[in-house]
């Protein structure tokens, strides 16, 4: 039984064990292929599902939109009106903070010009301006003829539309600046005839017109003080009371009291809306020959031939008394409110301050001399301006020129700038408020006398117009200025 069992696991084992293990082999084999199939299908499977995983989180997110806008629909009134709120609160600090620039950008304009408001008030205001200007081309410098005789005394309106003159011939014209047209005259009178005329009949020899232009006051050789209304030129009232020639006038700025100095030596103040007298004052030793005045409660006087200037401090009673002029001082401005520059027939121009007794500065035979050599005398100097809160101004005299003069740092210094030429006695001058131009009354006479005539010049008005350099020049300029001064 043994050997039978053995010969039968012998013989026929083999073979069935091969075909086992080729059929092992063949089933590994299909296994194998199947195996990498699924390998395969995995493969394919991970990237489809990395696909399917961005469509997933793009279908999510749209979801979630949707959802939000659900949300957003589905939202109760309470929060609708909380989240209307919360968007008009952001426009309003939008609005807010814009508001804060522009605030911020005005405060810092409105500051700036307090600040110059109160240094005009200290009268420590300097508008640097002398350095920009450049003389004119005389063919731009108009003439404006009209009267007959000299002109004595102009002023310009506030607004620099209109210009009143006066002169010897006792008219009034109002000239238009830009046309150069008469617009307005009033006629002078006879001498006997003041009873009827309406309007001077003696020598105009000063005007003043009041800051807001409502009234224009005029003073002459008969004592009398005519006040008019400067839009219609209409009569209103007639101020008498000085003894003697009215040969000054100034508004108080920003109100209707007006100043009038005269050649009885008198100071007094009136009340032109009320059409009143308020008071007198008396100290100078010799005629008044000029007056001005600028907002505070006083001023100045040029005291002819007592050779003082004063400064009359109306509400206190009091003045101040100030020496420099060798000679008559026959005219004074205010430049601000504590400086001021006169002129007189010693040759000189001065710049004072309140605080100090002397002149600041001083300028010899300003405007050259005249006469046979070995008696050469200064030119007298008729007029002066100055630019309000400005280092500009001007001298006229009967040398045939307007000369300009730049104030140094603190006033004190005089330097010239520039002349411009013009025939004749030049017997006012006034700037306008912007400095635009320079209007200059010129005569064949003095205003105050008949001491010269000068045939060959013509009575009439001026207008010369005061031009600023380019930036570029001034540039220009200062690359010079700083070029020439290794050389010296």
């Amino acid at each position: 039984m043994s050997d039978f069992f053995i010969k039968k696991r012998s013989g026929p084992a083999a073979p069935g064990r091969g075909e086992k293990s080729a059929g092992l082999r063949r089933k590994g084999d299909a296994d194998g292929g199947k195996g990498g199939r699924k390998k395969l299908s995995k493969r394919m499977n991970e990237e489809i599902s990395s696909d399917s995983e961005n469509e997933n989180d793009e279908g999510a997110h749209k979801k979630q939109k949707g959802n939000v806008e659900d949300e957003e629909i589905d939202e109760t009134p309470q929060e609708k009106k909380l989240r209307l709120a919360k968007l008009y609160l952001d426009q309003l600090r939008e609005e807010e903070e814009k508001k804060a620039e522009d605030e911020e950008f005005e405060s810092d304009l409105i500051a700036g010009r307090l600040h110059e408001d109160v240094l005009e008030q200290r009268g420590k205001l300097q508008r640097l301006i002398a350095d920009e200007l450049v003389a004119p081309d005389p063919a731009e410098i108009r003439l404006l003829r009209g009267h007959q005789l000299p002109v004595t005394c102009l002023v310009i309106t506030p607004d620099e539309k209109y210009i009143f003159s006066g002169s010897k011939d006792c008219s009034i014209i109002k000239w238009e600046v830009e046309s150069g047209k008469k617009v307005q005259k009033i006629p002078g009178g006879r001498k006997g005839t003041e009873k009827k005329h309406v309007g001077h009949t003696g020598h105009i020899l000063c005007m003043a017109i009041s800051s807001d232009g409502k009234y224009l006051a005029t003073g002459d050789m008969n004592k009398l003080i005519m006040i008019w209304e400067a839009a219609t030129c209409k009569h209103l009232y007639k101020f008498t009371g000085h003894r003697d020639a009215v040969s000054g006038l100034a508004f108080r700025r920003g109100t209707h009291d007006l100043y009038s100095a005269s050649h009885d030596r008198s100071i007094k103040v009136w009340n032109v809306n009320e059409n009143a007298y308020v008071e007198s004052l008396f100290g100078h030793q010799d005629t008044i020959t000029a007056l001005d005045c600028l907002g505070r409660e006083r001023c100045v006087t040029a005291g002819g031939r007592d050779r003082t200037v004063r400064v009359w401090k109306i509400a206190e009673e009091s003045q101040l008394v100030f020496h420099g002029h060798e000679g008559s001082i026959d005219c004074i401005q205010l430049i601000n409110e504590e400086h001021m520059v006169s002129g007189g027939d010693d040759g000189c121009v001065c710049v004072w301050a309140v605080h100090k007794k002397k002149p600041l500065s001083t300028v010899k035979q300003a405007h050259g001399l005249h006469g046979n050599p070995g008696l050469e005398m200064p030119n007298w100097v008729s007029s002066v301006a100055a630019l309000n809160n400005s280092d500009t101004v001007a001298s006229g005299s009967q040398n045939s020129a307007v000369q300009l003069w730049k104030c140094g740092q603190g006033y004190r210094s005089l330097e010239p700038l520039f002349s411009i030429p013009l025939t004749g006695f030049v017997n006012s001058l006034k700037f306008s408020s912007s400095g635009k131009f320079l209007v200059a009354g010129v005569g064949q006479e003095h205003r105050l006398g008949r001491w010269w005539r000068i045939k060959e010049a013509k009575n009439g008005l001026y207008i010369i117009p005061l031009k600023r350099k380019n930036k570029e020049q001034m540039v220009d300029n200062s690359k010079t200025q700083t070029e020439e001064r290794p050389e010296d």
